[in-house]
C-alpha cells in the first residue's frame, strides 16, 4: 500500500541519470506484469538518445513535451499477432513500470499515445514512424523516467474514494 500512495505523477526532471541497475528494476517489473492467457506480447523501447526524446514529445497534440525532459522513456508496444488484449495487456505492463520506478524513488509520468492525435494523426502513427515500429505492433503508452525533485507528496488513506465501491447483496 505504501508504493500506492507514494505513486504520483511526474512532470518535471533534473539532470541526474537513472542508473542500469534503476533501468534493469523497472524493466524487470514490466516483463513480470501479467497479461491475457500469458502470451506475452508486451515489449519494451528504451529510448536514451535525447534527439529520439526530442521527437517524441512532440508526437501528440498535447501532454509529450515532459519527455524532452525525461533521462529516459520506455515505450511499450504489444505484437497484436500475439494477442488481442494488447491495449490491456499494454495498460498493466505500464503499471508495472510505475510502481517499481515509485519503489525506487524515482520519477515517472505515463504518457497516453493510443488514441492521441498530433494534427489530425493518430499519435501512434507518429512514434511509429519516429521509432521505425512494424505496423503490427500497437502503442498504448510511453513511461517518461528521471530523477525530479519535483515528486508530489504521497496521497494519504484519507483520499481514498469510497464512495466508489459499491456491494450487491
Amino acid at each position: 500500500m505504501d508504493v500506492l500512495l507514494k505513486r504520483r505523477s511526474t512532470r518535471k526532471f533534473s539532470d541526474e541519470k537513472i542508473t542500469k541497475e534503476e533501468l534493469d528494476h523497472v524493466l524487470r517489473a514490466g516483463l513480470m506484469a501479467p497479461s491475457s492467457m500469458n502470451r506475452k506480447p508486451i515489449n519494451f523501447m528504451v529510448v536514451e538518445r535525447k534527439e529520439i526524446l526530442e521527437k517524441l514529445s512532440k508526437a501528440k497534440d498535447h501532454g509529450a513535451e515532459l519527455l524532452k525532459g525525461a533521462d529516459k522513456a520506455i515505450v511499450v508496444i504489444a505484437d497484436t499477432m500475439i494477442s488481442d488484449t494488447w491495449c490491456e495487456d499494454s495498460s498493466i505492463a505500464l503499471t508495472y513500470l510505475h510502481l517499481a520506478a515509485t519503489d525506487l524513488n524515482l520519477a515517472s509520468c505515463w504518457v497516453q499515445i493510443h488514441m492521441r492525435q498530433k494534427d489530425g494523426v493518430y499519435a501512434e502513427s507518429v512514434v511509429r514512424d519516429i521509432l521505425k515500429i512494424d505496423e503490427h505492433y500497437r502503442i498504448a503508452g510511453i513511461m517518461a523516467l528521471g530523477h525530479s525533485d519535483d515528486i508530489p507528496e504521497p496521497h494519504t488513506p484519507d483520499d481514498i474514494d469510497k464512495t466508489k465501491v459499491h456491494f450487491l447483496v
